[in-house]
């Protein structure tokens, strides 16, 4: 029997209903009901509370950061914030702002390899505008072995992973490495401290492979841009003809 799309839907719907009945999961944001699989450990209401970009958003072109300004939309390339001038990357995107469901899920992809539907369709979207929409390599910021090893997974190649099966692009995870076990950023940091933290920290094992390829590096939260810089400069050096950078969420 041929199954069609609302035949599935329909099933994956009664499946959802049946399984809150019988193993309801506490929503992390608000401890409501988690409603459906597909939205992680969110519910469609903190969902729909948490701030996530359309693309009609006045940023930054570079680095992405929000402006409270308004500009023609044929003009919205030319925005700039002026901090992130020297940033080896191209571009860099966020799905959203670091908060609600965004937040919850950054926090329990830590702890578990697993990518919702909902926030591998949000990376898909946000990967499909431009300058993102470019790209022709997936490639996560790596770990260190030492934190490899620690957490039995790196979070950022996971979405990666995920996303690299809806896009259909490439993926890599084996040519960027980081060479030191740096310090973990600590909150109250500053850019500069975090730069240096991160300085030197990444090179490239397999050049022939990101040669002339327009990269997307993808992490799970961009703050001051220090760790996606450095990996970029890596990257860059061993002949990448761009480096785009997308997370899942930034701090307002």
């Amino acid at each position: 029997m041929r199954l069609t799309s609302r035949t599935v839907s329909i099933a994956s719907s009664l499946y959802d209903a049946a399984l809150a009945l019988i193993y309801p999961q506490q929503c992390a944001v608000c401890g409501g009901s988690v409603d459906a699989r597909a939205n992680g450990v969110a519910c469609a209401l903190c969902w729909r509370k948490t701030r996530v970009f359309d693309g009609s958003e006045t940023i930054c072109w570079k680095c992405g950061a929000i402006s409270n300004g308004i500009i023609s939309e044929e003009k919205r390339t030319e925005v700039r914030c002026r901090r992130c001038e020297d940033e080896s990357f191209a571009a860099a995107r966020a799905c959203g702002v670091y908060e609600g469901a965004l937040r919850v899920s950054v926090l329990e992809l830590k702890r578990s390899p697993d990518v919702s539907t909902r926030l591998a369709l949000l990376l898909l979207e946000t990967q499909k505008r431009a300058p993102l929409h470019n790209a022709t390599l997936i490639v996560p910021v790596p770990l260190h072995a030492e934190r490899l090893r620690e957490r039995g997974f790196n979070q950022a190649a996971v979405l990666g992973a995920s996303l690299a099966r809806l896009s259909h692009l490439p993926f890599d995870q084996h040519s960027l490495v980081r060479r030191t076990h740096t310090e973990r950023h600590r909150a109250g940091m500053d850019a500069q401290a975090r730069r240096e933290s991160v300085a030197g920290a990444f090179s490239v094992a397999r050049p022939r492979l990101v040669a002339n390829e327009r990269i997307l590096l993808i992490d799970d939260v961009l703050t001051t841009g220090a760790t996606v810089s450095a990996c970029a400069a890596a990257l860059l050096s061993a002949g990448a003809q761009d480096v785009f950078v997308l997370t899942v969420a930034r701090p307002v």
